[in-house]
């Protein structure tokens, strides 16, 4: 069977951003043939300008246009020499592994309290003796104790809880042998289910409403 000039994508240069396609691709290929710089400046901004109608959700991004342009050489295999508006990407600049992140892990041995909890603390040694201060490290207890029953899913005793506090404010706090009573297991867990049943009744009813109003349409 005789197949003329026919190409298949096998034969074909591998694309280096699919995205743009293989007439981007040809485009740049083209002006890294044209000798002239002022032509080749022309060129690589036309190329430009058609490549930014092609992803027009970019145009939102920050630095819409300095992406467009990164993208041009990594196109060109950093071989297109042409006077860019931004500092030209390089090709180690491109491989360069990005650090990595520390992630904010203050107190890693009870890590079922998260992060807020350090920082609800520190405000809490921040503010002067009296009843506020008193109210929000009881507060602070009671939200560290429903922490622990998400984790656990059992019960505790309210002097695990003024332990862990002790050792979360670096001995700031000290509610230990105290007769402080924070809420008891059961009235924080149900807290928790009236939350949970309420999203899910709000689910149900949102649901029942969508198919309500396509029973009318259909009707319609």
């Amino acid at each position: 069977m005789h197949t003329g000039n026919l190409e298949y994508n096998t034969e074909r240069e591998h694309l280096i951003i699919p995205e743009y396609g293989r007439h981007i691709q040809k485009m740049i290929n083209h002006a890294l043939t044209i000798e002239d710089r002022e032509e080749r400046n022309q060129q690589a901004k036309a190329i430009i300008g058609v490549m930014g109608n092609l992803q027009p959700h970019l145009r939102d991004v920050a630095d819409f246009q300095h992406k467009l342009w990164d993208q041009l050489f990594i196109i060109s295999k950093f071989q297109l020499d042409v006077d860019a508006p931004y500092p030209i990407l390089s090709l180690e600049e491109l491989h360069q592994r990005p650090e990595r992140l520390k992630y904010p892990q203050n107190h890693p041995k009870y890590r079922f309290y998260g992060n807020n909890i350090t920082r609800m603390i520190n405000v809490a040694n921040s503010w002067e003796e009296g009843e506020l201060k008193n109210a929000l490290i009881k507060t602070i207890a009671n939200h560290m104790k429903k922490c622990f029953l998400n984790w656990n899913k059992d019960t505790v005793e309210d002097e695990v809880i003024f332990q862990h506090l002790y050792e979360l404010s670096e001995g700031k706090i000290n509610l230990k042998g105290s007769n402080e009573d924070l809420s008891d297991s059961i009235s924080l867990m149900k807290t928790k289910k009236r939350y949970s049943n309420n999203n899910n009744n709000g689910k149900k009813n949102y649901r029942s409403n969508n198919n309500n109003n396509n029973r009318n349409k259909r009707r319609n």
